[in-house]
């Protein structure tokens, strides 16, 4: 059995649903990997730090409101930048808010991390989005591995299914539904309502946040683009090289014109090859009701990759939720460490 230390950075929702996903399969990942994941380490800038270099009690974290309810620990006056060089850790899970323009803190963290000879398994786009190539660059010359599967549509594999299952047949593009919210809407628009009515009842339901520019202006679709660009393809386009654009401007009446033409309101982030550039885009489009993306509804995600060999395969499940984030968390730690 081998024992893998985890110190992780953020004590929100995501990081909630990773201790409730590992509780609930803690068993299985022993009996199927051989793999025991322990969690010696949480900080958060809210609520401080706890240390157990044993391993913390999943079930009391699960059920603390705060870090300060955890009594039974040794205590540490931690920041996460010292839990990252002074905790007993094989792997940093970096859980804590996106920033899509500059990165930080995460990217600090994830530097921070991998210098001290720790893998990092990562949801937060940001980092990824923005600073891939450095961060990739001192994980290799450290010999240590970066996992960032959860950052594009949370445990659906939509990165290891263009890298490990679908780059030999030589992809052409990837493009595909990437945020929920505005998914949400634009089916809620559908049934009749305004998009202002249509982004109230999605905060309502929690999939849109009480400011909800980053979704619906499609910063955030740009952020996994940019991801895509450069897992994919290689390439730097970062969300200020290339033109984004969310679904602020359609309305009720440009949805029903849609449905005359029996075609579908759709935001599209999708960065593909043509002759020898990368192109990467996000959009709202009208797609015709044959095409795969036009009939993922409500809060699902989908990504469609078109290549050379196999000609096109789309790929459809959850894009968010803390379990379902979770998921994808712990299929980059069993990568890893199997």
């Amino acid at each position: 059995m081998k024992t893998v230390k985890l110190g992780m950075i953020g004590f929100g929702n995501v990081a909630k649903g990773f201790l409730e996903a590992l509780q609930q399969m803690d068993s299985f990942y022993k009996s199927e990997y051989g793999l025991e994941f322990v969690v010696t380490a949480v900080v958060s800038q809210r609520f401080g730090c706890v240390y157990n270099p044993q391993g913390l009690s999943l079930e009391k974290l699960i059920k603390a409101e705060n870090l300060s309810q955890i009594k039974d620990v040794e205590r540490k006056d931690w920041n996460a930048i010292s839990m990252i060089h002074q905790s007993e850790s094989d792997a940093i899970l970096e859980l804590s808010s996106t920033n899509l323009v500059n990165g930080n803190p995460a990217t600090l963290h994830i530097q921070e991390a991998l210098m001290s000879g720790k893998n990092v398994v990562t949801s937060n786009k940001g980092p990824i989005a923005l600073n891939f190539d450095d961060l990739q660059k001192i994980a290799v010359q450290n010999n240590l591995k970066i996992g960032y599967e959860a950052a594009v549509m949370s445990g659906t594999p939509a990165l290891m299914l263009g890298t490990d299952l679908l780059r030999h047949n030589g992809i052409l593009s990837a493009k595909g539904i990437f945020n929920g919210t505005c998914n949400y809407i634009l089916t809620e628009m559908e049934k009749g309502l305004e998009f202002d009515e249509a982004l109230k009842l999605a905060q309502e339901y929690g999939y849109a946040e009480t400011d909800p520019s980053g979704d619906v202006e499609g910063l955030d679709t740009a952020g996994k683009v940019a991801i895509l660009s450069q897992i994919i393809f290689n390439q730097n386009l970062t969300p200020d090289k290339f033109e984004f654009s969310g679904i602020t401007k359609i309305s009720k009446k440009d949805i029903e014109n849609g449905l005359k033409e029996q075609k579908r309101w759709k935001l599209i982030g999708e960065v593909k090859k043509v002759d020898q550039e990368i192109i990467a885009s996000v959009k709202a489009q009208l797609l015709p009701m044959s095409d795969p993306l036009a009939n993922v509804m409500g809060a699902t995600n989908a990504i469609q990759y078109e290549t050379k060999l196999l000609g096109k395969v789309t790929l459809v499940g959850a894009g968010a939720g803390r379990l379902e984030t979770a998921a994808g968390i712990l299929q980059d730690l069993i990568n890893i460490y199997k």
